[in-house]
């Protein structure tokens, strides 16, 4: 029989070690992937509810019109419903803005606006009635 010197025999223990470890690391390497697949969903298989959850949309100042009254702003993104608004009598615009952004009263809205509250509603019962005419016969443009 044949005897090797140590270093030998130490140098393909080693190899026979490394070997070990760079086998086991795979199968685990190979298992953490198809623990992945499993949980993984492609996009094209998401609902179309779950994909509105995904995407986010960028606000700026520019894209909204913006209405304020008494330190409230308004901003109204849609152009038709800005317009619409916009042809509304100041104080109609005040009170609606004071009615939608802080949802004040109609009597809080009044002792703002130096009005009594039947006066307000009054007011807003008309401005919304306009409004809603508007946008129901041209969407809100002026015509030209």
């Amino acid at each position: 029989m044949r005897e090797y010197p140590f270093e030998f025999i130490e140098r393909h223990r080693y190899d026979a070690f490394c070997k070990t470890v760079l086998r086991n690391e795979a199968i685990s390497y190979l298992k953490s992937l198809g623990r992945r697949r499993e949980k993984e969903t492609e996009f094209s298989a998401l609902p179309q509810a779950e994909m509105d959850k995904l995407c986010t949309l960028d606000v700026h100042p520019s894209d909204s019109f913006l209405f304020s009254a008494f330190g409230y702003d308004l901003p109204i993104q849609d152009e038709f419903i800005a317009g619409a608004f916009a042809s509304l009598p100041e104080q109609e615009q005040q009170i609606l803005i004071l009615h939608c952004v802080p949802a004040l009263a109609d009597g809080e809205i009044g002792s703002l606006a130096g009005m009594s509250r039947s006066a307000v509603q009054r007011h807003r019962t008309k401005a919304l009635g306009a409004l809603r005419e508007k946008l129901e016969n041209d969407g809100g443009r002026e015509p030209e």
